[in-house]
């Protein structure tokens, strides 16, 4: 058995003896998307490099794998993109001979990285290797505390895929986003806790852990608002609340139960058209005591793609007091179509910081983008067809 902290050199034994590798290294994405951070024995690393430019970016951005032709005639550098169900972790980057660089080859250095990501998240739960080497700087202890909290950056299924952004990502404290999903569904809920820092954090996770419990308590959507409601009124008495947004998607009609306690928005996107899905504004989580919530419903179908935003996104206002608002996003939305959902996450957020330019955010920033593709009616599931 590997120890966890010797995945990459047992990579680099196993890659040498099955396709002549010479050089492998493992570069994880930080947490605010913006390098890629060479893994090896901390305090000592190798220099970052981009997530987004350059041959490893690209591999990252596009998740396909890119083949860079060296001064060394003998030698190419493959990159290839790591993911886990659809999280992208980083790049695993193979200097291999340059006759082994073919498709098949390429193909089956593919694998592996998928192989050694899922190995890589098992890992993580023995060693703090892997969270320290995608860090560019110190976590908040709030910030800690949120990222040991998500579920992850991304999600993927035949039925849908699901990118996810946060910032700042080094100082996040209220925001969070969490998804789950089964057979014949997903949920996907983005909360908002009130205030920053310990305080907006110790919030959040009171809210996502009693909106979890009652979730896997297998109660309806409403309900799982409403228990999480009196948890989080029992704790704080009123005085603080948590905004969320709960969507439920049927994966065989497309068809969204929603329950709006506060103010994140949700915004579709079908073909050229950008709407905001109106939902009727009910309570925050927390507000008061034993609220009632009421569920909603909307459409989703093939080729839809969904955003949903915090309020430090859509309320967020320049130096010169413009509300970032429906303008801007519908520019960044219209641009960034063919886009993954977990780019367009993050360029919405992009675009948000240099909306507020130079004083930075002031507000925790939480963008969840999914793409539906749903079931074919024709699709067979579980011995039966899908309706």
């Amino acid at each position: 058995m590997v120890p966890p902290h010797a995945l990459v050199a047992t990579a680099g034994r196993l890659l040498a003896e099955r396709f002549g590798a010479r050089e492998v290294t493992l570069l994880l994405a930080d947490y605010g998307l913006t390098t890629l951070q060479p893994v090896t024995h901390l305090p000592h690393t190798g220099d970052p490099v981009s997530a987004h430019d350059g041959p490893a970016g690209t591999a990252f951005t596009t998740q396909k794998p890119v083949v860079e032709v060296t001064s060394d005639p003998a030698t190419q550098l493959v990159h290839l993109p790591m993911s886990v169900r659809g999280d992208r972790l980083g790049v695993l980057s193979v200097r291999v001979p340059a006759t082994s660089a073919e498709p098949g080859t390429v193909l089956r250095l593919c694998d592996f990285a998928t192989a050694l990501g899922h190995e890589v998240v098992t890992a993580g739960r023995d060693t703090d290797l892997y969270l320290m080497a995608r860090r560019t700087r110190r976590l908040t202890l709030a910030a800690e505390m949120q990222w040991q909290l998500l579920p992850g950056r991304g999600c993927a299924r035949d039925e849908y895929v699901i990118g996810a952004h946060l910032e700042p990502a080094y100082a996040i404290g209220g925001d969070n986003y969490d998804w789950s999903t089964g057979a014949d569904h997903v949920t996907l809920t983005v909360t908002d806790g009130m205030g920053q820092g310990i305080e907006a954090s110790l919030l959040t996770s009171l809210a996502v852990g009693a909106l979890r419990n009652a979730r896997r308590a297998g109660i309806g959507l409403a309900d799982q608002a409403c228990l999480a409601d009196q948890a989080v009124f029992s704790q704080y008495g009123g005085k603080l609340y948590a905004s969320t947004l709960l969507l439920r998607f049927d994966l065989d009609s497309g068809r969204v139960c929603a329950v709006d306690a506060g103010s994140p928005q949700v915004y579709r996107q079908r073909d050229a058209t950008i709407e905001r899905i109106e939902l009727r504004a009910q309570l925050p989580l927390g507000m008061f005591e034993e609220t009632l919530y009421e569920e909603q419903t909307f459409q989703v179908e093939a080729g839809d793609r969904l955003v949903v935003m915090s309020t430090g996104v859509h309320g967020t206002r320049s130096a010169t007091g413009e509300v970032f608002g429906e303008g801007v996003l519908r520019q960044i939305l219209g641009a960034t179509r063919q886009s993954s959902p977990h780019e367009t996450a993050r360029s919405v957020v992009a675009g948000l910081i240099e909306h507020v330019g130079d004083e930075g955010l002031v507000s925790d920033a939480a963008v969840v983008c999914l793409d539906w593709t749903g079931r074919d009616a024709g699709t067979t599931r579980a011995g039966r067809r899908s309706r």
